[in-house]
């Protein structure tokens, strides 16, 4: 390379902004942790990909784990932001499959952020484990079910325990979705919802959600 090759390479590096840098070695981060995990991404990589040397990076976030925790929070902050949104129904079954559908958009459209969160749990996040996301979002539900319960006549204080069950159930079916991508997304969180509003007991033949759109009659029905 000439050194006129150089100078334009320098100039290149040295039009991005410091914020633009952090951007992007956030995005690189993001990008090494989902497909290694926390422990096989070294500072040195994160650096190689971004055409910068490892004191850059030391500069904006004082190593990996900087960037570790910065994006866990972000990804932590998107899906409990998704969850809360979805919780606008009129009604409890509506929004719980609103929830249920939420959780696994986010693991449709983010899956190098669920595949970090749910992964990885390590102590560098500063942010704590998928146990404990899986926590806040079962307290976003959990006074859905409590008012349920009391129109019911059940014990509204057992609303926590059936919260964490029905969160932690969709959440450990959309970790193993993530990876099969089948049935769609929003069969699969018809059979969710089919499940926990339903029970095995009395489960529906062809459970669909309220909000869908009605399925095309096939000719003879």
């Amino acid at each position: 390379m000439g050194a006129g090759s150089e100078q334009k390479s320098r100039s290149r590096r040295k039009r991005m902004t410091g914020k633009e840098r952090r951007e992007q070695l956030l995005d690189i981060g993001r990008e090494l942790f989902a497909e290694r995990g926390f422990d096989a991404t070294s500072v040195e990589e994160i650096a190689a990909r971004a055409g910068v040397s490892k004191p850059v990076v030391y500069e904006h976030f004082g190593g990996k784990e900087g960037i570790y925790a910065v994006v866990v929070d972000r990804e932590m902050q998107k899906l409990l932001g998704m969850v809360g949104e979805s919780l606008t129904a009129d009604h409890a079954r509506g929004k719980i499959e609103n929830a249920a559908s939420a959780l696994l958009r986010y693991v449709e459209e983010s899956s190098q952020g669920f595949r970090i969160l749910a992964r990885d749990s390590h102590a560098a996040s500063g942010t704590g484990s998928f146990a404990s996301l899986i926590s806040d979002i079962a307290t976003q539900v959990e006074h859905i079910l409590a008012e349920e319960f009391r129109e019911r006549g059940y014990d509204p204080k057992l609303a926590p325990l059936y919260a964490q069950s029905l969160v932690g159930m969709v959440a450990l079916t959309g970790q193993w979705w993530l990876e099969v991508r089948k049935p769609k997304r929003d069969v699969v969180a018809a059979h969710l919802v089919n499940l926990a509003w339903n029970g095995l007991s009395n489960l529906e033949a062809r459970p669909r959600l309220d909000s869908a759109p009605p399925s095309p009659r096939r000719r003879g029905e």
